[in-house]
């Protein structure tokens, strides 16, 4: 082993990061580089030549291009559109309401989608123009959609928890699961802040109720039922045992074309759309996993990442001390790393960190992925603001969209602090179908 080599290939990936070089690149030619550089040209090129197919070919990871096709008709085909009329006529009264059924919105497409991004983006067009409009602050009601958004990777199915379950060896449907009270306890966090807003700031959210005059209950009923159909779907069978969660991705998939079709909603142009869509974020997906993969090799060869691991072990930190660093990791590397790259990145490093420390791997996959998902919204790199700028641009701008972020990004915190005080919040839902 050679750990000097293993330290050096982190500080030039850290290097190449900063010099803007996409991040699968900067793992698979410091992956293969090292490998070179430790045993020679073979061994390297056997690494680059065997990765892609010993990752790929996983029947877990199969559900991937499953869930994000289910998003992409349910998006293109308009399944979601009628989320946000939904949740307006049965908050109308409530004050804060356009707000609080723009979170509920997001949590219902989070459910047919696992994507933040593409939660922020499709509500944002939806919930912004009519928060504004109704008299919402612009910097509160985009800094409300990007925050909402990160909803998406929370509530199942999420990619992330997909990935993460893939590299760790951990069951999927269970992190699946587990996330569905962290996913909802953030909607609720996310709803305590626009009700306290709106109770005590009538400069930021009016106190006019929600205009839904122009609302027919049946045409919104009509509108939403497939989404609706959509979801008792997969969590039925989830909950059911009926079907692994690998399995609950190809149920969704033909169920949102069934559901698109029956509507009249599944045209060639809409399908077409999902597959290349599909396609083109499966292949920037798997093509970061192999480059990760290839890098932990390269960690583990070198001896690095055990070295990094003993040394953590060694300080003898308890429970507590540990969260709050790793807490600190993922909130830097949130500010210029995107989520899928830094899971990638760290889980090497921790993984025996973590079970020296006998901690639940499904309560940190959920943990994980809310930490993740807090960097979509912190500076300077925070995603789901830079979309919610792309689809508001005349609304707000970027500095203006970050501060309408801070008041979620501390509901966030406190979150964190919850999933951290009381792990039977996460772990309460998965127990019962061990």
């Amino acid at each position: 082993m050679n750990t000097a080599a293993g330290f050096i290939g982190l500080a030039a990936f850290f290097v190449l990061i900063a010099l803007e070089v996409p991040i699968a690149i900067a793992m698979a030619l410091i992956a293969f580089c090292g490998v070179w550089f430790l045993f020679g040209i073979h061994p390297a090129i056997g690494i680059l030549a065997n990765t892609p197919y010993d990752f790929v070919a996983s029947w877990t990871l199969s559900a991937v291009p499953m869930f994000l096709l289910m998003g992409f008709v349910a998006y293109y085909s308009g399944l979601t559109a009628g989320l946000f009329d939904a949740a307006k006529l049965g908050l109308r009264r409530v004050p804060g309401g356009l707000g609080i059924a723009a979170v509920f919105a997001c949590s219902g497409f989070a459910a047919v989608c696992g994507s933040s991004l593409a939660t922020a983006a499709s509500m944002g067009r939806i919930a912004i123009p009519e928060m504004v409009k109704a008299g919402y602050k612009p910097s509160f009601a985009t800094g409300a959609l990007a925050a909402g958004g990160t909803i998406g990777a929370l509530i199942p199915p999420s990619i992330l928890m997909i990935i993460y379950g893939v590299f760790s060896e951990t069951s999927v449907s269970q992190v699946f699961v587990g996330g569905i009270s962290v996913g909802l306890l953030t909607a609720a966090s996310y709803i305590a802040v626009i009700l306290l807003v709106a109770t005590f700031r009538k400069d930021i959210v009016p106190s006019t109720p929600i205009g839904v005059e122009d609302l027919d209950a049946g045409a919104v009923i009509r509108a939403v039922w497939p989404t609706v159909g959509l979801i008792l779907l997969i969590f039925g069978g989830l909950f059911s045992g009926y079907f692994t969660a690998t399995e609950a991705g190809a149920v969704g998939a033909a169920g949102a074309i069934l559901f698109a079709g029956l509507t009249g909603r599944l045209t060639w142009e809409v399908f077409r759309k999902s597959v290349l869509d599909t396609l083109g974020t499966c292949a920037s997906l798997f093509i970061v996993g192999v480059c990760a993969v290839m890098f932990t090799k390269f960690l583990g060869l070198s001896g690095a990442a055990g070295l990094i691991s003993s040394a953590v072990q060694s300080y003898d930190l308890n429970y507590a001390e540990l969260m709050i660093i790793i807490v600190i990791i993922y909130l830097i590397l949130g500010m210029f790393m995107e989520p899928f790259g830094a899971m990638l990145v760290t889980l090497p490093v921790l993984m025996p960190v973590l079970n020296a420390q006998h901690i639940d791997l499904v309560w940190f996959g959920v943990f994980l992925v809310k930490m993740l998902e807090i960097g979509m919204i912190t500076p300077p790199l925070g995603m789901n603001v830079f979309v919610i700028r792309n689809v508001a641009s005349q609304y707000a701008t970027l500095g203006e969209i970050f501060r309408g972020v801070a008041l979620f990004f501390a509901a966030d915190m406190v979150v964190v602090t919850l999933i951290i005080a009381l792990p039977i919040i996460v772990l309460f839902l998965p127990n019962l179908i061990r």
